[in-house]
């Protein structure tokens, strides 16, 4: 029953079944005082309403927003929360444990990633002969800083410069004067450090060289040496000669590289120096702590300048053996007074010596301190030829617990004295055999103390030795201008005028960088180069080749993308398939990964190979992914007849569910650097497989 008076405003509930609503009264007084005004009239009467407890309990306890703290935790303990809640606590446990867990096994299982040095090819320039900045007819370091587009057109991020301390230029340049400055003739220190800058950034790495074997004899240790100077009384090898009939009788018969005695009279300290090259050029005493510090105070400032490695050349020279024992000759009955080339003895007691190690081990100590930033490995090469001696050559690359360089250069492909599918294949598989375990390859076709490819093995192989360069494992070495088919200068035109001494022989390799069919190739604006540009410069240079879609220069970099973008070219196994008098055939597969990539490589004479009949289940059909011949790119091949015409080489891609290095019959004849497996569910890298 509800009463309802017209004229009241307030209204209860009564006790019974309903809740006091206080909305409208402030306060007691407020009320009394409204009760006394009130007096004339009649007393509003009581409006009573029956009400649901359980709909008011509902009504009121119902979630709203920004209710405070007090009814929240009303709502917090009832059980359709409190279970709910503890769900999503355990599953957010739980998920966060399980990504925990699968990045420590990714980060377990994937493998080390590829350094700088190992993912590009390195590009090496000879500075006096890459580009002339300033019209006097001499390459500079401005020169090359012009010319970093032409090295990132090639796909290629590293650079290494030879030689350009401040020298007389005896040797080429590599006795220094002072190994803190650059030369005037390529620059400044300041120029230098703006070339530095500027292929940092462009996101390229810098390799120099360092010969620290010796000095020129302008140096001021050398100076200080023959003066009997303080502590560089010893900072190079001296010894007491003996003087009959005018003429100078060294210590022992050891002979120069460049050939004759490698003891030279000096006139102001009167003794004899040793020196293993030019007499120009003093050998440093090794076995001085003092000379030892200070070329690692050298190393340290041009790590400071910026550099990104070195590559050590002629190490093998840093120790000669203290007693001074005569070398035996090669030919017993040789008289020994005869005895003049450098060929004529073995050098036991001039190379390799026992503690030479420790030195280059030392090198390396040195690098690492430069190492620690993230991102900025300081690589070390070493450039020793050993020729005969592959052991003492893997002997560069340290242990297993003690890291000397990260690869000493590989010259076997350039030292080959004929060309053919053979003796190609000889030159891999006797690097490959002999490098440690775990360690990184590299090969080089081409070097400033070599003849160019085109005039070594002829220009009809120039294509081929590139796609065998940038198809095997490891790092790949480029000598300026080989990615053009540049050919050695005529020797007639290179007389003394362009050098002061030393093996002018190996000049007509050293040409100046031919860029395109203007005056001098476009290498300077001046009147003349220091050496001559070849001759056929006008149809091999930079500039025109790469408008044509089927020049050498065009290949090249079709081949240093396909290495790029291809997991099995960059670091795959590579397996040995076949060779002969003509072809060299091997593949490059990885784990995980269904496409292969066969190289089916000439060097000799045309050619006809059944593959299929040397590799069990090889797919009847291969696509040409590259070819020398650009036309031919696309095609389809039968695999048991490929033909190759001399100096063709061909890169053909096929599918297969079994790889060459897992079948029974080519064990031994794959190798792998370091081995990784591709999982293409989840489209990565792991290497426990």
């Amino acid at each position: 029953t509800v009463e309802v008076e017209a004229r009241s405003l307030p209204m209860e509930l009564s006790e019974k079944g309903g809740v006091e609503n206080n909305g409208f009264v402030q306060n007691e007084a407020f009320e009394d005082q409204e009760t006394d005004t009130s007096s004339q009239e009649e007393m509003p009467k009581t409006c009573s309403v029956d009400v649901d407890p359980v709909a008011v309990e509902e009504t009121v306890l119902k979630p709203y927003a920004g209710m405070p703290k007090e009814v929240l935790l009303q709502f917090s303990s009832q059980a359709r929360y409190r279970v709910t809640r503890e769900i999503l606590f355990w599953l957010i446990i739980a998920g966060s444990v399980a990504l925990v867990c699968a990045t420590i096994a990714i980060i377990a299982l994937s493998p080390r990633c590829l350094d700088w040095w190992q993912a590009s090819p390195i590009y090496q320039i000879y500075p006096r002969s890459f580009k002339d900045s300033n019209m006097d007819g001499n390459g500079d370091l401005k020169g090359i800083q012009e010319k970093l587009n032409h090295i990132t057109y090639l796909n290629i991020k590293t650079v290494w410069i030879t030689s350009f301390f401040k020298s007389p230029l005896k040797d080429l340049g590599y006795g220094a004067e002072d190994f803190y400055d650059i030369d005037p003739i390529f620059g400044s220190m300041k120029d230098f450090e703006n070339l530095i800058a500027a292929i940092h950034d462009k996101g390229l790495k810098v390799i120099m060289d360092l010969i620290p074997n010796h000095t020129s004899d302008k140096h001021r240790w050398f100076q200080l040496s023959r003066n009997w100077t303080g502590k560089y009384t010893d900072y190079y090898i001296w010894q007491d000669c003996t003087q009959a009939a005018g003429s100078v009788i060294p210590p022992n018969n050891w002979v120069s590289v460049f050939g004759n005695s490698s003891w030279q009279f000096d006139d102001v300290r009167k003794q004899c120096y040793f020196h293993q090259f030019g007499k120009e050029q003093p050998d440093l005493n090794f076995r001085s702590l003092a000379v030892q510090q200070e070329i690692q105070d050298i190393i340290k400032f041009w790590l400071g300048k910026g550099v990104d490695g070195f590559s050590f050349g002629s190490v093998k020279f840093l120790l000669e053996a203290t007693h001074l024992r005569d070398e035996p000759p090669v030919n017993k009955s040789q008289n020994g007074e005869n005895i003049t080339a450098y060929s004529q003895l073995y050098h036991d007691y001039t190379t390799t010596q026992v503690g030479l190690h420790d030195i280059v081990r030392g090198f390396r100590h040195t690098m690492n301190e430069f190492s620690r930033e993230p991102g900025r490995y300081r690589f070390m090469g070493t450039d020793d030829d050993e020729k005969e001696d592959i052991e003492a050559t893997m002997m560069y690359y340290g242990t297993t617990f003690i890291q000397e360089a990260d690869f000493p250069f590989n010259f076997n492909l350039i030292n080959m004295k004929n060309l053919s599918g053979n003796s190609i294949f000889e030159a891999v598989d006797l690097w490959m055999k002999n490098m440690p375990a775990g360690k990184w390859p590299n090969w080089a076709v081409g070097s400033p103390n070599a003849a160019r490819i085109s005039t070594r093995v002829g220009k009809e192989y120039v294509n081929v030795m590139n796609m065998l360069l940038l198809t095997l494992p490891g790092t790949p070495v480029t000598y300026y201008g080989e990615e053009i088919g540049m050919e050695n200068i005529v020797s007639e035109n290179v007389s003394g005028e362009h050098v002061n001494s030393g093996p002018v022989a190996t000049l007509p390799g050293k040409s100046p960088m031919q860029w395109d069919g203007e005056v001098n190739a476009g290498f300077t604006e001046g009147n003349s180069s220091w050496l001559p540009v070849n001759s056929d410069y006008q149809s091999v240079n930079v500039e025109i080749q790469s408008t044509w879609s089927n020049s050498t220069l065009s290949l090249y970099r079709a081949l240093t993308s396909l290495r790029n973008n291809e997991l099995p070219m960059n670091r795959g196994w590579m397996c040995h398939i076949w060779n002969d008098s003509d072809v060299f055939v091997y593949v490059r597969e990885l784990d995980g990964l269904d496409r292969v990539f066969m190289m089916v490589l000439n060097f000799g004479q045309e050619s006809t190979v059944d593959l299929k009949a040397e590799v069990p289940n090889l797919p009847s059909e291969a696509v040409i992914r590259l070819s020398t011949h650009f036309s031919n790119a696309g095609e389809v091949v039968n695999t048991k007849l490929i033909k190759t015409e001399m100096g063709e080489g061909l890169v053909l891609e096929y599918k297969t569910a079994q790889p060459v290095h897992t079948m029974e019959a080519f064990q031994g004849k794959c190798f792998v650097a370091e081995k990784v497996c591709y999982s293409k569910a989840f489209n990565l890298l792991y290497r426990n497989c």
